[in-house]
């Protein structure tokens, strides 16, 4: 079984059979024995940051970070020096911080979506779930940096990642979502 790590991505086996998660790439933001908390990178939504924060007033994407909690906001950016209280996730990519310096780096325009996205809900697993399901072979595990989360657009993301794995997980990339078209 794999072994999963911060900064690792967990991305969907193409039949896994949960709709929460087909074709998804989640970043691993915090592992522990006690259980894992990560974002879904690549499952945008029509909603904008300035639609759920009145003080934004710039349209930033939202993204859906998992089915759990949709009423809490999270987001994932590179820019340490702009916002404080940041936690480091791997190098040159940071989770969470403060939000007030965010709001005004966003507004500034100092602070872009090349630099951050935002999430509402996040994935959660509780101990020893996450095992369960690698064992399962539900998820593919897989490093990434900072530059490739945030210049792949999210319509590419999860064969983006499959390709640069190379061998037999580039041949998976291109599975079709319903083999039955095929």
């Amino acid at each position: 079984m794999p072994s999963v790590a911060n900064g690792n991505l967990l991305i969907a086996e193409p039949f896994m059979g949960d709709t929460n998660f087909e074709r998804s790439v989640v970043l691993v933001c915090e592992h522990s024995p006690a259980g894992t908390f990560g974002l879904v990178l690549n499952q945008p939504t029509d909603i904008h940051l300035s639609d759920v924060i009145e003080d934004i007033s710039v349209d930033l994407p939202l993204f859906v970070g998992g089915p759990v909690q949709h009423n809490t906001l999270h987001f994932i950016h590179r820019r340490p020096d702009l916002i404080e209280n940041s936690i480091r996730v791997l190098s040159g990519l940071y989770w969470s911080g403060d939000f007030e310096q965010v709001k005004q780096a966003v507004n500034l325009g100092t602070l872009t979506d090349r630099d951050a996205r935002f999430f509402i809900g996040y994935s959660g697993w509780s101990e020893g779930q996450l095992d369960a399901e690698l064992n399962q072979k539900a998820w593919i595990v897989s490093r990434t940096d900072a530059d490739f989360l945030f210049d792949t657009p999210a319509s590419e993301f999860w064969r983006g990642v499959l390709k640069r794995m190379g061998g037999e997980y580039k041949s998976i990339a291109h599975y079709p979502v319903d083999p039955r078209l095929n």
